[in-house]
């Protein structure tokens, strides 16, 4: 497989030389070869960054200077660009995290083109003025929203172009600029972007990337330049960052981690040919490491073994091979790290008793990758381990339940809260469920966020929220002028 060789970075508008010596090696999860090379980032190279956003936001020449349409304008450009580039982003993208290609097609190249248009169309219609009559009748409060001001948006490895739509996408809309910094582990899509957000023709310093591990975007989340930061990933480095905010009182937005719960009522249909691609994506999209995923299963004892059966029927059905396989529906861990961690839960599910219906183990017909088998546990009891801490793997686990107040309670007793599903043959029944669970988004019989709205968590699941309006919003302060 080529090897990319990146030697730049993405800072003010031009492909400048890193600040620093050490590189980020890439390597492909399915085949275990390395197949890019970048720079690491430095503070320099972040200092540098900041700067070129702080001038581009500052500037009446820069971004800064941009009305409403023109912004607008750019990001339909930008989506354009996007979609130029799509076979070789969802490529990119499945040869380093083993996202399946058929996946990355779809959400990982029209997805965030259609995120950027969307709110293409949001620049021009939100309202960043009104005027309000005064509460004492002396006169009128003008009340203004501007753009907050330079955005760190911290982008995790396992949907990188959809994420970094998602963080940038709003804040572009709102006036803001940015400084993204992709995940080691993903680093060769960026430059698609970056070449995508030059050629959009969008003014020098925008957008700014720095490839970077832990330690360079702690030092983004604190710098003094940045006005607000937007991090997906991990609860642990969630904290962290949303302690730091904390201090310097600047807004944050956590998208964290998720133990989602599936409630299967008991009035199901469980006929695969109907609901296995929906049960698919929210069970096991993306190899399982996908945050929301429903890798909690609860199930009526009156029909438990049923949904046993179904959801081992869905697991082992699943191909698994290449990412860039076509036909591949599983495909690897991101890292050799990673898959060993998926491992240890496997292991200490068996150890606490909970039965493997299938799966369990790595695939005999790979001998290279970092593959894990779709693997589904019956009778978990909710308080162990696997069902309690984040798997971000193909492992699901089938919890049994008495009633619905008791699915309920059990689909609550979490530390997190940001996705979830009830499963359903009476809609409204679902919906009433539905209202009853504790997370940030919840679908009834299918489940897949809607750019439309508002995506985030409760609990450990984080703060804040992404996509909609709220998340344009976010990025606008509030200032009154009273006349």
């Amino acid at each position: 497989m080529e090897v990319h060789e990146y030697g730049t970075f993405f800072i003010g508008g031009e492909f400048v030389a890193p600040r620093g010596t050490d590189t980020i090696t890439v390597i492909n999860p399915s085949t275990e070869e390395a197949i890019g090379r970048v720079p690491e980032g430095t503070q320099a190279d972040v200092d540098a960054a900041v700067t070129a956003a702080r001038r581009s936001f500052d500037s009446a020449g820069g971004w800064g200077g941009y009305t409403p349409q023109q912004r607008a304008d750019a990001l339909n450009r930008l989506a354009d660009e996007l979609d130029a580039r799509q076979e070789a982003i969802a490529t990119a993208v499945s040869s380093q995290n083993g996202m399946p290609l058929a996946v990355a097609g779809l959400l990982e190249t029209n997805y965030p083109s259609a995120v950027f248009r969307y709110y293409a169309r949001l620049a021009v219609t939100t309202a960043y003025e009104e005027h309000r009559p005064g509460f004492l009748g002396a006169g009128d409060t003008l009340i203004e929203r501007r753009p907050i001001g330079v955005l760190a948006a911290i982008v995790p490895w396992n949907f990188p172009q959809a994420l970094t739509a998602w963080k940038v996408g709003p804040a572009l809309a709102a006036g803001c600029t940015v400084v993204i910094k992709p995940s080691p582990e993903t680093v060769l899509d960026s430059y698609l972007f970056a070449e995508a957000a030059r050629a959009a023709g969008l003014p020098p310093g925008t957008v700014n990337i720095v490839p970077a591990g832990g330690a360079v975007g702690a030092y983004l989340v604190s710098h003094p330049g940045i006005d607000k930061v937007t991090f997906t990933g991990s609860t642990a480095v969630g904290r962290a960052i949303g302690e730091v905010c904390g201090r310097l009182l600047r807004p944050v937005t956590l998208e964290l981690g998720g133990k989602s719960a599936a409630i299967f009522l008991d009035d199901v249909d469980l006929d695969l040919a109907r609901i296995g691609e929906a049960l698919f994506t929210t069970c096991l999209l993306n190899n399982g490491q996908t945050c929301f995923l429903t890798s909690r299963i609860l199930a009526p004892r009156s029909r438990y073994d049923e949904v046993v059966d179904a959801i081992s029927a869905l697991a082992g059905s699943m191909t698994v091979g290449d990412a860039l396989d076509p036909s591949t529906q599983i495909g690897p861990m991101a890292t050799a790290k990673h898959r060993d961690r998926v491992e240890g839960y496997i292991a200490e599910g068996k150890a606490a008793g909970a039965r493997i219906t299938v799966g369990g183990g790595r695939p005999a017909h790979r001998s290279k990758g970092w593959f894990v088998e779709p693997t589904v546990f019956a009778d978990v009891d909710n308080a162990s381990t696997i069902a309690q801490e984040e798997i971000f793997g193909p492992v699901l686990s089938v919890i049994a339940y008495e009633d619905e107040d008791d699915a309920v309670r059990i689909a609550n007793d979490s530390a997190y809260g940001l996705g979830g599903a009830i499963w359903t043959g009476d809609p409204e029944r679902g919906r009433s469920i539905a209202r009853r669970v504790r997370t940030g988004t919840v679908g009834v019989n299918r489940y897949l966020p809607d750019a439309a709205a508002p995506f985030g968590g409760v609990k450990a699941s984080g703060s804040g929220r992404d996509l909609g309006p709220e998340a344009l919003a976010a990025h606008l302060e509030i200032k009154s002028i009273y006349v």
